[in-house]
């Protein structure tokens, strides 16, 4: 028995009898709109007397699920709710600007144009699978090149076959969740009838992962970055703070105090494109830090070269002058990319594969090392939650420290 429900007033959809005597109910739900591919609901009746009724209420139940999902309060599209849930997001710049970025690269070009009430937890589970699969959205052909850069260029070895990576999982749940605070958003306003998002799930939380340099390879990067002595004393700060990068590029000498041996982070230097953007730390807060005697020295020294540029160009070294900057006068800060760029270079040149961040792991972990406690790295490190992020991070760490000083005990007693 097959037939179709299409006179006014009776369900959309097909009941056919399959060869086991059951029924199974069967409705158009539209296309996917990632794979393209047609997508239908269908259901299973088992064979008794009432198997027929049983459908038809199966099919009206299944047209009422297309139609609740796909019959919004209002017309808008996905691209109008993020347009609308941004406007009213409050949160840092730079994370604002990083959220807008997400969801224009790997959001809005596939759903941006339907509309918001029919994006439904089967289109964001395709969505998630094809970020999975290239973070690039390739076609698939094969003849794509990924260039060095997008500016007209002449291709060398840095123009390679166009190799398809996965989105990082982190970056996933970052577009996850502005995508849950979106539908919920749009539930409040009524614009939607629900959050499809609360039915996917989005892809594990990675494990930590920190790969500190040795201290070998620790003592070859000092090493090569004092050739450079401004260079040097930049690395030196990084390993020994474990500040961010920004935030070292955002230091000014008002906030170093080196008759007492403490600096402050105070803010940070974000980057939008090639704009330069001075704002909060990443948790909103201040942090003061001791510093070794050697540090200060380091920073004494740093500072005397500054003064001797300020008077070269005939002007005084001012409190407010950044403590690293290429101007004379100190009157700029670094850009953060070009310092990582930097970084990279000289790991390059070293044959290491490590990248700037790696240095705020060997703070860390030289730190745990030593016995300091996790709640005072947390401070230094300026992590938020009272030294959980912490423990979670390096808790490898803090276990060999535990069994070392166990150990020492015990051969003390």
């Amino acid at each position: 028995m097959a037939g179709r429900a299409t006179p006014r007033g009776r369900p959309r959809g097909t009941i056919e009898e399959l060869p086991s005597g059951g029924l199974r109910a069967s409705v158009y739900a539209g296309k996917d709109p990632i794979s393209r591919r047609r997508h239908y609901l269908r259901e299973t009746i088992p064979a008794g007397p009432g198997a027929k009724k049983a459908a038809e209420r199966v099919l009206r139940r299944l047209n009422h699920e297309i139609d609740e999902q796909r019959s919004p309060r209002t017309s808008a599209t996905l691209d109008q709710l993020l347009d609308r849930y941004l406007e009213t997001l409050d949160v840092g710049a730079t994370t604002h600007r990083a959220y807008t970025r997400y969801l224009e690269l790997h959001v809005r070009p596939f759903l941006g144009k339907t509309k918001a009430g029919a994006v439904g937890a089967e289109a964001l589970d395709s969505l998630y699978a094809e970020l999975r699969r290239c973070r690039d959205h390739c076609s698939g052909s094969g003849k794509r090149v990924d260039h060095r850069t997008p500016r007209g260029h002449e291709c060398d070895e840095r123009c390679r076959p166009h190799r398809c990576r996965p989105l990082a999982a982190a970056t996933i749940r970052h577009i996850h969740f502005v995508l849950n605070g979106a539908f919920s958003r749009g539930v409040r306003w009524r614009w939607v009838s629900v959050n499809p998002v609360e039915f996917v799930a989005p892809p594990a939380k990675p494990p930590p992962d920190p790969q500190p340099p040795s201290a070998a390879d620790a003592a070859r990067i000092l090493n090569e970055a004092w050739r450079d002595p401004d260079w040097g004393a930049l690395v030196w700060l990084f390993m020994t703070t474990g500040a961010r990068r920004g935030e070292l590029c955002a230091l000014r000498w008002s906030n170093v105090d080196l008759e007492s041996g403490t600096v402050t982070i105070r803010r940070a230097i974000a980057q939008d494109g090639r704009a330069l953007l001075e704002k909060d730390t990443k948790t909103h807060q201040q942090r003061r830090l001791a510093l070794d005697t050697e540090t200060v020295e380091v920073l004494r020294d740093h500072r005397e070269r500054c003064v001797e540029r300020a008077r070269a160009i005939g002007v005084k070294l001012r409190s407010e002058a950044f403590v690293f900057s290429l101007a004379p006068d100190g009157a700029t800060s670094l850009v953060p990319g070009s310092v990582t760029q930097r970084y990279s270079r000289l790991a390059a040149r070293l044959g290491l594969e490590t990248h700037l961040h790696n240095l705020r792991h060997y703070s860390a972990t030289e730190l745990i090392a030593a016995g300091v406690d996790v709640r005072t790295v947390a401070g230094r490190l300026g992590h938020s939650g009272g030294g959980v992020t912490t423990l979670r991070v390096y808790a490898a760490w803090v276990s060999e420290a535990d069994q070392r000083l166990r150990s020492a005990a015990e051969v003390s007693v």
